[in-house]
């Protein structure tokens, strides 16, 4: 994997073993680049198509081509993404995972490439003061997330009942169905979760505080072992910096700059 290919075309995703970009690629050469099979719009998700897009997914296209590298899409269960790293079976994480003194004891990152922080959302009717207005009410979060983590550290003492989901959209549907009364999770998606039809009479009501469990910002994940490819990974993540590629990507998503080069 540390060998470095020639310049490719402009890579395109693809799945089911499919390669992004024109170029013929022996399969050893390919990155497996994993993302979570759950969608997590407006990071990854599937369009119309059925193809996988999204911020993470066009950004992480970006940072092979700065690689020169061929790249595969390869979505993974988000509670099995890091076995399937450690074992080989993908090369990268890169699904808005939190750089986090927990998960550096198991595997590798790259340098951060955007941070948030978390969001409380809940109907707009609601009266709320936050973390103290919690008490007797029942919080979303998708587990195995900094969210999930900060709930149970910093939230323990609040009287809240956190329920705990595989995936955010299923705490998203029980927020908008009333089975839970506000949800926790990335400001950023939160920001692009209050815009969509079916969350009409929803709000942001706070955001977290800094804290141990939101970590260092957002990085790509990767094996220890693999040293060559975290210093290829990291200048390709300076270089769509540099170019304006992850600043364009972040306003085309979100309206705004979340990047932190």
């Amino acid at each position: 994997m540390e060998r470095v290919l020639p310049r490719l075309p402009h890579l395109r995703c693809a799945l089911g073993g499919l390669t992004l970009g024109a170029a013929q690629v022996h399969a050893a050469d390919t990155l497996k680049v994993g993302i979570s099979a759950e969608p997590y719009p407006p990071f990854t998700y599937t369009s119309a198509s059925g193809e996988w897009t999204g911020f993470e997914v066009e950004l992480a296209n970006a940072i092979c081509d700065a690689m020169q590298r061929e790249c595969e899409i390869t979505p993974t269960g988000w509670s099995g993404i890091i076995p399937s790293l450690k074992a080989g079976r993908i090369d990268m994480i890169m699904n808005s995972m939190t750089i986090t003194n927990a998960r550096e004891k198991v595997i590798d990152f790259s340098i951060p490439y955007y941070h948030s922080s978390g969001a409380y959302v809940a109907a707009s009717d609601l009266d709320i003061d936050i973390p103290e207005g919690l008490d007797g009410m029942v919080l979303g979060a998708q587990a195995a997330t900094t969210h999930a983590n900060f709930a149970r550290r910093a939230l323990r003492d609040s009287g809240v009942q956190v329920r705990l989901y595989d995936q955010q959209e299923q705490a998203n549907s029980d927020l908008f169905s009333g089975r839970v009364d506000v949800i926790l999770a990335d400001e950023i998606a939160m920001n692009a979760l209050i815009k969509r039809e079916e969350a009409h009479g929803f709000e942001i009501k706070a955001t977290t505080p800094q804290h141990p469990a939101y970590g260092e910002g957002v990085g790509i994940g990767i094996r220890k072992e693999e040293g060559a490819l975290k210093a290829a990974i990291d200048d390709a993540i300076q270089k769509v910096y540099a170019d304006g590629t992850c600043t364009a990507l972040s306003n085309k998503y979100f309206d705004t700059d979340v990047c932190l080069g």
